[in-house]
């Protein structure tokens, strides 16, 4: 391994070096810090996220990082590998049974119902940026806490909005520079009804291939069998080709729904891909389910997807209520871009740095600093290091464009030294003329500008 190589926990997990182990102080199996060059890219997606959702009427939630563990029970499905496996449990003090957060879309319909959000004008739109939590094996994009974007649009069903909250996807796509290597993929999986009377269908079908399957379908065919549709085993793939198709199953309602949800996605030149074995991992989808894909990548190549739950809020014990919402991990969003090689603006660069020499100096450098940050300079310096030659090797690590040098001559003459690091050439101009020079020549564009009163 080169020397610039470190394993991580993963890589551990795999190999079985870190068997048995748990290094002290690095993070626990699954998570990850997320450093400054990765939150440009949290900060981006977030940017693009929520002037998207504005243009499109949606506002912000967040709903707490635990719920009570029978709000996802009760939605997400008891048979689901989320309830069954995923879900971080514990008990608090009064013996009250809570769960870490691990899907968005229940915790938001819990909200609408708790807060009456039935008698606001509807629909009602929300979005939201949070971490999440699922007890899952780490892979590369994956996880056991995620940040996740989400919206929900609840209390109206139509075509149309369907069509528009894929659209609103993909424009977050587009804006990201990945939509050109990611495939829609839609289906529609009917009501309640329907899904019974299939579900039923596909039993019989298994009825006697039953040792052909793995250990987890074994249990999804009994559980919840349109999960086995989503299988990754290779055997059970060969057999879900020869299976009835949920399509012959549906309402004619249904199918009339889908047919039109395509029309409008035909009109707004969306391509897409009809797959009949798309069902999404959770029990409270109905309807219309879309994924956005890379057919490139294998295992997790999914990047974000949705549908419609219509059923939802009354499980939760709502009146009934149409809905439909979409979510995307953050990591697999960053991973695409990274594999697009998207490069995303920062705005963390420096400006300035400010050497000094002498208290003095030092005691005009902390004033001046302040009076550049105000003006949008980014600026840092007045530094514990006695050597002005020392303080400008910190200024070229942080690549500075500028830095000012004030010494006991400058001090006494009230002037700074204003030098260009990137051709080397330096300039003396009076100490009250500092900050006017620096704005002039950086630029208004690239200033970073804070006002507390500007809208957020």
């Amino acid at each position: 391994m080169a020397a610039d190589e470190v394993k991580t926990d993963i890589d551990l997990e795999e190999d079985g070096s870190n068997e048995g182990r748990n290094p002290p102080f690095q993070t626990a199996k699954g998570v990850h810090d997320i450093l400054p060059p990765d939150h440009e890219y949290y900060t981006y997606i977030k940017k693009i996220v929520r002037h998207r959702c504005r243009q499109a009427g949606f506002r912000r939630i967040t709903t707490p990082i635990f719920e009570y563990t029978e709000v996802f029970k009760r939605t997400v499905g008891e048979a689901s590998d989320i309830v069954s496996k995923e879900m971080y449990t514990f008990e608090d003090k009064a013996g009250r049974s809570l769960t870490l957060k691990p899907e968005g879309t229940a915790p938001v319909c819990r909200a609408y119902i708790q807060h009456g959000m039935a008698n606001l004008p509807q629909p009602v739109e929300f979005y939201y940026i949070e971490p999440f939590f699922r007890y899952e094996r780490p892979q590369a994009g994956r996880y056991r806490q995620f940040w996740q974007f989400g919206f929900e649009l609840i209390g109206e069903t139509d075509p149309a909005l369907d069509a528009q909250v894929i659209l609103l996807a993909q424009r977050i796509y587009q804006d990201l520079g990945i939509a050109d290597t990611l495939k829609l993929q839609i289906n529609n999986i009917g009501d309640l009804a329907s899904r019974k009377v299939y579900a039923e269908a596909l039993k019989d079908y298994y009825y006697g291939k039953e040792r052909y399957l793995s250990d987890e379908d074994k249990v999804r065919l009994q559980k919840n069998p349109l999960r086995i549709l989503d299988s990754k085993n290779e055997d059970t793939i060969i057999l879900n080709q020869s299976a009835p198709k949920f399509k012959d199953f549906i309402s004619a309602e249904s199918r009339e729904y889908h047919e039109e949800v395509l029309m409008y996605l035909r009109d707004l030149k969306i391509e897409y891909n009809e797959n009949e074995n798309l069902v999404r991992g959770l029990d409270y989808y109905n309807q219309t389910v879309f994924e956005f894909y890379d057919e490139k990548k294998g295992g997790q190549n999914s990047v974000g997807g949705g549908g419609r739950f219509d059923g939802l809020i009354e499980l939760l014990g709502g009146h009934p209520t149409p809905a439909i919402g979409f979510g995307m991990g953050l990591e697999r969003v960053i991973a695409q871009m990274k594999r697009n090689k998207v490069r995303v603006p920062s705005k963390d660069d420096l400006h300035v740095f400010v050497a000094q020499l002498g208290k003095e100096a030092k005691r005009l450098c902390i004033p001046l600093i302040d009076q550049l940050r105000s003006k949008g300079i980014k600026a840092m310096g007045a530094l514990g290091k006695p050597a002005i030659k020392n303080q400008l090797k910190i200024a070229d690590r942080f690549k500075v464009p500028y830095c000012v040098l004030i010494g006991e001559t400058e001090v006494r003459e009230g002037k700074a030294i204003i030098r260009d690091m990137t051709v080397g050439s330096q300039v003396t101009v009076a100490f009250d003329k500092v900050v006017a020079e620096l704005v002039k020549r950086i630029g208004e564009k690239s200033l970073d500008f804070y006002n507390p009163k500007d809208p957020v």
